[in-house]
């Protein structure tokens, strides 16, 4: 595992407020994380200790996966990969997330204490892990030996196959502690949909006016951090909670934002884009 010197750089935005059509007003306070030497930093997955995870590209180019704990930044590089994603993280420190393997395919990973394990079900061609809950229950999706996706949710070392009704390819990304999933599924005329999958049925919920949207942290009372697009193909994030949509856009991003963890102590986490959308800057934002 590489070790690498990062000091963390936070910059404290100014205060953005945005709505839903029928929602009140929810201000969103953001900060910018950014690691040392690294060409763009990406975050996520939080706990409720506010650890994130995340992956940065350095200097050279390489993707490498990280932990940030207050201020300290760890590197963690599958040693099996060439490519190193982290994703999500639970109370206990345990870490899910992706490499790229030597055939050039994503391989879901579990990181527990300093060990690196390989997830995924059987027969999968490629795999990736985005959530983890505090009874170590991961979500992901897979790709079988036919290249259907699915989504999977791993409880101990059983496997169960999620497949949203009328979807084309489905991905799970994440699971809390009372095993609600995050659901995002392609339908036949190619849009993606979000849903709430509570282990038997599937309960859509999306972003008002979105094109298609992406469902991803979810936390313990159910509240839902997205990322969707508008007609226009430009992403931003949006908050689901108490049953009403809040959308928000981080005010350094000019090319579009991304909603992609939640924690249960009203803390998101998430990307922007500068630059013409080729550089990605991580955000925290309290709500």
């Amino acid at each position: 595992m590489k070790k690498c010197k990062a000091v963390l750089m936070v910059v404290l935005i100014s205060v953005f407020a945005a709505t839903a059509a029928d929602a009140p007003k929810l201000t969103f306070k953001f900060t910018t994380i950014e690691i040392k030497g690294a060409q763009d930093t990406r975050v996520f997955g939080t706990n409720n200790a506010g650890t994130m995870v995340g992956a940065y590209i350095d200097s050279g180019g390489v993707d490498h996966g990280f932990m940030l704990k207050g201020k300290k930044v760890t590197t963690l590089d599958d040693p099996k990969g060439t490519i190193t994603n982290c994703a999500g993280i639970n109370s206990a420190g345990d870490i899910v997330g992706y490499y790229i393997n030597s055939s050039g395919a994503e391989q879901a990973f579990l990181h527990h204490g300093k060990t690196f394990t390989d997830i995924g079900p059987a027969g999968a061609t490629s795999s990736e892990a985005f959530g983890i809950n505090d009874k170590g229950s991961i979500a992901g999706y897979f790709v079988d030996a036919q290249g259907a996706q699915h989504g999977f949710v791993r409880k101990g070392m059983k496997y169960k196959q999620l497949d949203a009704p009328g979807a084309t390819s489905t991905l799970a990304w994440g699971i809390n502690n009372n095993g609600l999933v995050s659901v995002q599924w392609i339908d036949s005329s190619g849009r993606t949909n979000g849903a709430i999958y509570n282990g038997t049925k599937y309960t859509k919920i999306e972003v008002p006016g979105a094109v298609s949207c992406y469902p991803h942290g979810i936390d313990s009372a159910g509240d839902v951090v997205y990322s969707w697009t508008d007609s226009a193909g430009v992403f931003h994030g949006a908050l689901r909670t108490g049953g009403k949509v809040y959308k928000f856009d981080d005010p350094k991003g000019t090319n579009g934002t991304y909603g992609d963890g939640i924690n249960d102590h009203n803390l998101v986490v998430g990307v922007y884009h500068t630059s013409g959308g080729s550089v990605a800057e991580a955000f925290k934002a309290t709500y």
